[in-house]
């Protein structure tokens, strides 16, 4: 699955965000990056660890973890901490795959699938484009600010070089309650039908709770906890 869900963030919260992230403690993003991947990862990262770091995760967080587009289609089980990264001046972030696993402790989580929020506006930078390698062919998104993109965390991935202006993402993994990928694909499918029959039949139409039915034993099946 590659999607790109709009407007998880709005106008007036990307503001908010951008003036935030501009008082950060920025690091080298190697840092954070393990085995092969700190070869190929030129960017900064933010300490989200600070008092005003900590205050802009829980901002994001809640906007991310609440949106019932992306609840639909990732099925999540647990998210991983953010992270907020910046590329600019020829920065990238070469062709990668994610750990099986990120954090520790309390906050390890298994990397199922990956979402970017991006968090400037496409004009603002050239290159900088988040390329995807699915047995499908490659997807390349660099879509508007507010937009998040999801896809499979065991895909090679790359960010392609910021040639001018700078790209401030926000990066996080979630472990689904739905491993097989099929399914998560199959109930997603069902949710988006299910969400389309509520605006063409009457809210006591009996196809709503035979679809209701469906999608519950279905989970009940394939959910890992």
């Amino acid at each position: 699955m590659f999607l790109t869900i709009a407007n998880v963030l709005s106008v007036r919260d990307l503001a908010r965000v951008q003036k935030k992230a501009e008082i950060l403690n920025w690091v080298d993003g190697t840092r954070t990056a393990g085995g092969r991947a700190k070869a190929v990862k030129r960017n900064l990262q933010a300490d989200l660890r600070s008092v005003q770091g900590e205050a802009l995760h829980a901002f994001l967080m809640q906007a991310v973890t609440s949106h019932p587009v992306l609840s639909s289609a990732a099925q999540p089980r647990l998210f991983s901490r953010l992270m907020l990264s910046r590329t600019a001046d020829g920065g990238f972030y070469g062709r990668h795959v994610d750990n099986a696993r990120v954090g520790s402790g309390e906050d390890r989580v298994r990397t199922d699938m990956s979402f970017t929020l991006f968090l400037s506006a496409p004009d603002s930078y050239d290159g900088g484009e988040l390329v995807v390698e699915s047995q499908g062919g490659l997807h390349a998104a660099k879509p508007a600010a507010g937009d998040l993109v999801l896809y499979p965390s065991g895909d090679i991935h790359e960010v392609r070089p910021v040639t001018r202006g700078e790209r401030l993402a926000c990066i996080g993994w979630i472990e689904s309650a739905v491993r097989d990928p099929q399914a998560r694909e199959a109930l997603f499918e069902l949710e988006n039908l299910r969400a389309s029959l509520a605006l063409k039949l009457a809210a006591d139409d009996p196809e709503h709770l035979v679809l209701d039915k469906v999608i519950s034993n279905l989970l009940r099946r394939w959910s890992a906890g």
